[in-house]
């Protein structure tokens, strides 16, 4: 099978520079501190919870709204919904990778919060991983994939993918997994605890990622496509990207505020948060390595079926959890510490792969053949 690129860092399809911006490289320095901001506003300011409720209509916190769509806007905009084109190039990598990224993740994050957090007390950790499982990577991963050497083309198409995708499954998913499973898992008595209409999950999937899936669109219809994509790429997207991060990084610290009570009683709750967040990062990137060389993908294919595997959309499973449960609940808190594990598992994972390469792939690109072979 031919790659659809030669897989280097060098490609076309690669135009940031080999390395992370100092935002980026940062960023879990960042949460971390934008974590202890809001539990200390939240300790010394209790009031703030009344504050931000009052600044809402119907269910929605209007400051937690402008967040979470400044967050979600600069990784949807810089998709290349243009590369969707290229589909039918490479059909069984495709199938592979909507196997791995639709039905392997989402079960396996399922599987390891009910392993992780059992009992009636959990119920409401485990909806959060199970929303982190279920959204599906769209933006640090082309970081990632160009740090490792992967296809950064087929990456590009993946992400492009998996933001369809997100709009098309995400409500159904999540009402089949938190729903209609839990009951047949859990005792009735904790079936109430995480009971949700998938209707209130439309809607969140609706306000926090169709409007910037349709602002992102919209300026690469406008922009990408008028002014150039190396334009666009370069002057435009370097520009925005700033603003996902202000974005996380102000909703992190008004989530934390309102749950500063909740972490310092419970301190350990974040440890066993992390802990299955780990297991699946880990899980989800070895055997997408595996699987993809026992196919024979070339290894810039491997290692972005593996990173795109491996990650997950974190702004979106936070805008669901709040805009379904609340930014104060249990449910968002799970989420938020999606990020705070993915970006240094991630990160280490780059260097995985290169030895990786080093050791099992030829100068080609390609699997080293066994003797037997």
């Amino acid at each position: 099978m031919e790659p659809l690129t030669t897989g280097n860092a060098s490609d076309s399809a690669c135009e940031p520079e080999k390395r992370l911006s100092f935002l980026d490289e940062f960023l879990t320095l960042w949460i971390v501190l934008a974590i202890l901001l809001g539990v200390i506003i939240g300790s010394l300011f209790p009031e703030i919870s009344d504050l931000i409720d009052s600044l809402r209509i119907d269910t929605v916190s209007l400051p937690i709204a402008m967040g979470l769509l400044v967050m979600m806007y600069p990784p949807l905009a810089k998709v290349k919904y243009e590369e969707l084109r290229k589909l039918r190039e490479a059909k069984k990598m495709f199938g592979v990778s909507l196997f791995l990224n639709w039905a392997i993740g989402p079960v396996l994050m399922f599987s390891l919060a009910w392993l992780f957090l059992p009992g009636p007390e959990m119920a409401p950790y485990r909806t959060g991983l199970i929303l982190v499982g279920l959204a599906r990577c769209i933006a640090m991963v082309l970081v990632w994939n160009m740090l490792a050497e992967g296809d950064c083309e087929y990456c590009a198409v993946l992400v492009a993918v998996n933001s369809i995708f997100q709009i098309l499954m995400y409500s159904i998913l999540a009402y089949f997994f938190i729903t209609v499973m839990t009951p047949v898992i859990s005792p009735s008595s904790e079936v109430e605890v995480v009971q949700i209409e998938m209707l209130d999950i439309a809607k969140s999937v609706l306000i926090f990622l169709g409007i910037p899936f349709s602002a992102g669109v919209a300026s690469w219809y406008f922009l990408a496509r008028r002014k150039g994509r190396e334009w666009y790429d370069t002057k435009f997207a370097p520009k925005i990207s700033p603003l996902a991060l202000i974005g996380l990084l102000f909703t992190i610290v008004v989530m934390f505020s309102l749950q500063g009570k909740h972490i310092l009683e419970n301190p350990f709750d974040v440890v066993r948060i992390a802990i299955p967040l780990v297991v699946y990062f880990l899980l989800m990137f070895f055997f997408s390595f595996w699987l993809s060389f026992r196919l024979r993908f070339s290894y810039s294919q491997g290692t972005t079926q593996s990173f795109t595997a491996a990650s997950n959309n974190f702004e979106l499973a936070i805008a669901v959890a709040i805009g379904t449960y609340g930014i104060a609940s249990k449910v968002a808190f799970a989420t938020v510490i999606g990020p705070l594990m993915e970006v240094p598992i991630l990160i280490s994972l780059v260097n995985v792969a290169l030895w990786i390469k080093r050791k099992y792939y030829d100068s080609s690109g390609f699997p080293r053949k066994r003797p037997n072979q």
